[in-house]
């Protein structure tokens, strides 16, 4: 198949899944596309290397997690973080945006370190099975188990304090 061929089946497959986990990673919608485009021309410069070992899917999202990690590191996303909670701050003056966000499951989870939010996200919104999760992360499978369950010991007790109850 040629390349642009592929490219357009790979996004067409699992473009909105990467999107969706960049945001979730990046917490910010234009990154998340730049790291979801990077994603793909990286996947694309690469993929005759591809050695089917995991799926498709698994292997886009392994190196979407490695540029998103890549996009944090950068100083300049350290400094937008920084405005970016200052504006987020003086939104808040508003009860209503307060109740919406304590109000979002999704802004629960953005509550998570990196690591629990990882897995969170990989778990629930990509469907990755636990098995999968490990050779996203390079990690072994009980690893990715205590991760699993911290994390959602964790985002339980987020939204407990955000007024959600079970």
């Amino acid at each position: 198949m040629p390349a642009d061929q592929n490219l357009e089946r790979l996004m067409n497959e699992y473009g909105d899944a990467i999107l969706r986990m960049c945001f979730l990673y990046l917490k910010d919608y234009q990154l998340a596309e730049d790291a979801a485009q990077e994603t793909f021309i990286k996947a694309m410069k690469c993929y005759d290397a591809f050695e089917h070992r995991s799926s498709e899917k698994t292997w886009l999202i392994r190196i979407a997690v490695n540029c998103c990690k890549n996009m944090m590191r950068s100083r300049w996303f350290q400094i937008a973080r920084n405005d970016l909670r200052d504006d987020q701050e003086k939104a808040h003056d508003d009860p209503i945006d307060a109740f919406l966000e304590k109000d979002s499951v999704s802004r629960a989870i953005m509550k998570l370190n990196a690591n629990d939010r990882q897995v969170i996200m990989l778990y629930y919104y990509q469907d990755l099975s636990v098995h999968e999760i490990a050779a996203v992360i390079g990690k072994k499978e009980n690893a990715v188990l205590q991760r699993l369950k911290r994390a959602r010991d964790r985002l339980k007790i987020i939204l407990e304090e955000a007024g959600y109850e079970y």
